[in-house]
């Protein structure tokens, strides 16, 4: 295959309808039926990237092996498709902009006056081509985020048009993905707002070759051709995406309806194979017959938004099928807890995972949290956070430094056991400065880190700026706090564990970011089979 072919899966009517998992799902049966498969996300706002975001306002930050910052639906195509993404998996107007003032700025432009038609367009797509012009993939499916009609969204739709004239007929395509609401008073569907959605896409130049419909209901044949005529698409390219009890339903559900076979119809591209979607449902087995159950604490500070930990949340899944274990998580906010509540909130459960955050807020509550799991001998995952806070934690309690703490928290500590490096101490800006993207770390033999990964030396992706004071690796070592991953580059500690305790660890990395329904992250793997041996013992 010569042409690199491209999908573009644009939203109407409503955000949130899941267009990131119906690309990442269309991806999965591509690439199933043996077609090299990428996604790439193209998202409105302004920002460069995510990475200075509130996880508030955007859920979690997502970060790739190469340290780029990006939006979390990057989570969902690595999960699904087991393929490392980049930088050039994610773009934002902000980046676009960046890029095209930055050329304005050295002359590039020749003294042209820059306009969003043809520079910030001709940028757009320029990007959009890039994956594909690499030589490694088949087939490039690109999310445009927001919906259509937004104004953020308008340049993106214009490069799109474009795009798809430039390419010719065959070699690129738009699957829009629309909401079919149903009316309780009325007792029907209603299609309505797809037309109006479609026929907004429409005024911008571009037409619809496949239309997926997010619905609760089952649409019936008549809906179909209804929508077919109206929004001038194929019937067979109206496509049902109902609700699923789970993401991981809808690679099958769409392979039911037949997306994967009209794309490559609209595309002139062979069915070859049926897709081998064998691994996948033996997951997806595992996942929905549990022979155990467990109860794992997630103690955050920002636990009211499920997205805020997606990643998290994600390697569970995957782990708890590995070990045919439903892992229920319980989310308790950090800010609620102290050494007297800390009882009454973490009793009765079967693990403890200390997340991933910043700042002051909700800290004490999740020292305390690592006190009570080391204390009372119940598994304790730290993940980047939550490993410095075990730290805090050891040193204030075992080794009486009653106020250690992280320069982070609390610049004029006596004993700063977590600080700030000095590369990153004279830095102003905050987006992409932290240690970030995939970093090597050495595990010492005979150590549960490396009985967990089975090997000694591991690649890890990072997201933060305070690290372990090596000043105090002595000290912690022998009081009985391993440090048993170290970066062989800088030196600096990615690893700890206490020896006599049934399963007690904290990472500085992000081992949620690798985790896939392919491979699950043996940490989660581990963790989870720790929680089912502490509750049936």
């Amino acid at each position: 295959m010569n042409q690199t072919k491209y999908i573009f899966v644009t939203g109407g009517v409503t955000s949130s309808l899941g267009k990131g998992i119906i690309a990442a799902s269309l991806a999965k049966l591509l690439q199933a039926r043996g077609y090299r498969t990428t996604i790439q996300k193209f998202d409105p706002y302004i920002n460069v990237d995510p990475g200075t975001l509130n996880p508030y306002e955007h859920g979690e930050c997502y970060v790739t092996d190469d340290g780029a910052e990006t939006d979390l639906d990057l989570g969902h195509y690595e999960r699904f498709l087991n393929v490392p993404t980049s930088q050039a998996n994610n773009v934002t107007t902000g980046r676009v902009y960046l890029s095209v003032i930055e050329k304005e700025r050295r002359g590039e432009f020749l003294g042209k006056t820059v306009q969003v038609v043809p520079h910030i367009t001709n940028e757009i797509k320029s990007r959009m081509q890039l994956l594909g012009q690499s030589g490694n993939f088949d087939i490039v499916i690109t999310e445009i985020g927001g919906t259509v009609g937004d104004i953020e969204s308008l340049p993106y739709i214009e490069s799109v048009r474009q795009l798809l004239w430039e390419l010719g007929d065959e070699n690129g395509i738009v699957i829009h993905l629309t909401l079919v609401p149903y009316l309780a008073a009325a007792g029907e569907l209603k299609t309505k707002p797809t037309q109006h959605s479609v026929k907004t896409l429409m005024e911008s130049g571009i037409k619809a070759d496949i239309l997926v419909c997010r619905t609760e209901h089952e649409l019936s044949d008549d809906l179909r051709q209804k929508l077919a005529l109206f929004c001038n698409v194929k019937k067979e390219a109206v496509i049902q995406s109902i609700d699923a009890s789970t993401i991981y339903d809808v690679p099958n559900l769409m392979l039911e309806e037949g997306l994967d076979t009209v794309t490559l119809k609209k595309l002139g591209l062979p069915e070859k194979n049926s897709p081998d979607l064998k691994q996948w449902n033996e997951f997806l087995q595992k996942h929905k017959n549990p022979k155990h159950e467990v109860n794992i604490g997630l103690v955050g500070k920002y636990v009211e938004l499920q997205d805020s930990y997606k990643s998290i949340l994600e390697a569970f899944i995957h782990a708890g099928a590995a070990n045919e274990t439903k892992v229920n998580i319980i989310s308790i906010h950090s800010e609620h807890l102290d050494v007297k509540t800390a009882e009454k909130h973490l009793k009765g459960l079967d693990g403890i995972l200390v997340a991933p955050g910043f700042g002051n807020r909700g800290i004490e509550g999740k020292i305390d949290t690592v006190r009570f799991a080391r204390e009372n001998n119940i598994p304790f995952l730290g993940i980047c956070l939550g490993m410095q806070m075990a730290v805090i934690e050891f040193a204030r309690n075992i080794l009486g430094y009653a106020d250690a703490n992280s320069t982070e928290m609390n610049d004029s500590t006596l004993h700063p056991v977590i600080n700030l490096m000095e590369e990153q101490k004279n830095i102003k800006n905050m987006g992409g400065t932290m240690r970030l993207g995939a970093w090597k770390c050495h595990l010492k033999e005979n150590t549960l880190a490396n009985q967990i990964y089975g090997a000694t030396d591991i690649m890890e992706r990072h997201r933060h700026r305070y690290e372990f004071n090596g000043k105090y690796l002595q000290d912690l070592e022998n009081a009985g706090l391993t440090a048993s991953g170290i970066n062989p580059d800088t030196g600096l500690v990615e690893v700890v564990e206490i020896k006599n305790h049934p399963f007690f660890i904290g990472v500085q990395y992000h081992p949620e970011y690798k985790s896939t329904v392919a491979n699950p992250h043996p940490l989660f793997v581990s963790f989870v089979k720790a929680a089912v041996e502490y509750k049936n013992k």
